[in-house]
């Protein structure tokens, strides 16, 4: 009996909405613009928190990435004519972190050094990288063809080289690129892997410009290139002496991660006169994203959420005229032993069945901006199953909640005087 009165009372509603189609349509399209703002919104949001989480993710969440920077006053310095600067990370303080921390379980050190990459008449500047094996473990890069660096390559001093894609594309383009013999500055390197450009993963915050990297063993980057730097520029020249561009270390846990980094910071301003040198985290780099995620979703969600506000005032302010409008039909009901109660209802269904229509027309818009945005900007978009209950769940919210006094008001009339209502 029950099941049969709510299915009445719900003929009876969408009947009395699809005598007014026009204004049943613009009382939706608060709701339809609310729940598209919605998802359209927290889509953007999620897929650009999203892809800034997977860099951060990339970096290794039990790693420390201490970096050289280089000091306030060497810029100051700069315009002279020619200078010497002295700065960064030592070789000797990748063995004191070793020596010092028990947490730490292994290390992989990065020299850097621009020169030029020739192979018969082609030619590419390269950022060569001077590192150890660890390197291509901690950084999870994936190998096209070959092999990486191993040990026996820095015990034996071997002259060998590891090129991302782009860089053997260019160079290498007709020739076989394992076992090619590449000359990098004056030493010739034989090809032995070849790694994915970092471009095409997306990229990290440790290593920019990838594309056009070249990694060798550490011992025989100093070897061959030393530890000096010179820059030419219209009339002046920078020489700098930098032993390492960085150092990556992976501590056996996260819970030591934060408390380790903590200790290498204080280790390094003992023995560094100048701040040259900067400590990342990527695990509390990746709480602060998450937690700025959050903070960004519930502003988006809010911002959007006031659409949904404006459509829930006009269901309440169209539903507050239909009430006057039946004023007589409601005292007939009432006249021939309709209760309150299904006065309440059957209005209560009109707001419900509209704002609930409305989200589900929204959903349609709202999953197909992100889509649309995704396709002619290239920013990446996420439509999460949880927007879109989230939004459901809200239209039909609205339509209970400023449905409310309406279906009280027209309950609460005098059947005698609503009778007499013209």
């Amino acid at each position: 009996m029950q099941i049969f009165n709510v299915a009445r009372n719900t003929h009876l509603g969408i009947k009395s909405l699809m005598l007014h189609k026009l204004r049943s349509l613009l009382t939706m399209l608060g709701i339809v613009f609310g729940v598209s703002s919605v998802i359209a919104m927290l889509s953007i949001g999620e897929g650009a928190s999203k892809e800034a989480l997977e860099q951060i993710r990339k970096l290794g969440s039990t790693n420390i990435l201490i970096s050289t920077i280089k000091p306030v006053e060497d810029e100051a310095v700069a315009n002279v004519q020619s200078h010497m600067s002295i700065y960064g990370l030592l070789y000797d303080d990748e063995q004191r972190i070793i020596e010092t921390f028990p947490a730490v379980q292994r290390t992989a050190p990065v020299k850097e050094v621009r020169k030029e990459g020739r192979l018969y008449e082609r030619a590419l500047e390269l950022r060569v990288v001077g590192t150890t094996p660890a390197w291509f473990d901690l950084v999870q890069r994936s190998f096209i063809a070959g092999r990486g660096i191993f040990q026996r390559d820095v015990d034996t001093h071997a002259h060998v080289v590891v090129l991302t894609e782009y860089g053997a594309r260019r160079l290498l383009a007709t020739e076989r690129a394992i076992g090619a013999q590449l000359r990098i500055g004056s030493e010739y390197f034989e090809v032995v892997g070849i790694v994915q450009s970092e471009a095409e993963q997306g990229g990290t915050i440790q290593t920019p410009d990838q594309e056009v990297d070249a990694y060798i063993p550490l011992n025989v980057a100093r070897s061959c290139f030393g530890d000096m730097i010179i820059r030419r520029t219209s009339g002046s020249r920078e020489m700098a002496r930098v032993e390492l561009h960085q150092l990556i270390v992976q501590i056996r846990s996260d819970e030591e991660v934060e408390p380790t980094a903590a200790g290498i910071t204080r280790m390094l301003e003992r023995f560094h006169k100048k701040t040259d040198y900067r400590v990342s985290v990527p695990l509390a780099l990746l709480r602060q994203a998450e937690a700025t995620k959050r903070n960004f979703n519930i502003v988006l969600g809010s911002i959007a959420g006031i659409s949904l506000l404006v459509g829930g005032i006009g269901i309440m302010n169209i539903m507050l005229a239909s009430v006057t409008e039946r004023t007589r039909e409601i005292g007939v009901r009432r006249a021939i032993g309709a209760k309150r109660k299904q006065i309440v209802v059957q209005f209560l269904i009109e707001t419900v069945v509209l704002s609930t229509l409305g989200g589900f027309i929204g959903i349609g818009i709202g999953v197909s901006i992100p889509w649309l945005v995704t396709r002619f900007s290239g920013m990446p978009t996420v439509v999460t199953p949880d927007s879109l209950v989230l939004s459901v769940g809200i239209s039909m919210a609205v339509g209970i909640v400023f449905g409310i006094y309406p279906a009280v008001r027209a309950a609460n009339l005098d059947p005698i005087e609503a009778l007499r209502h013209e």
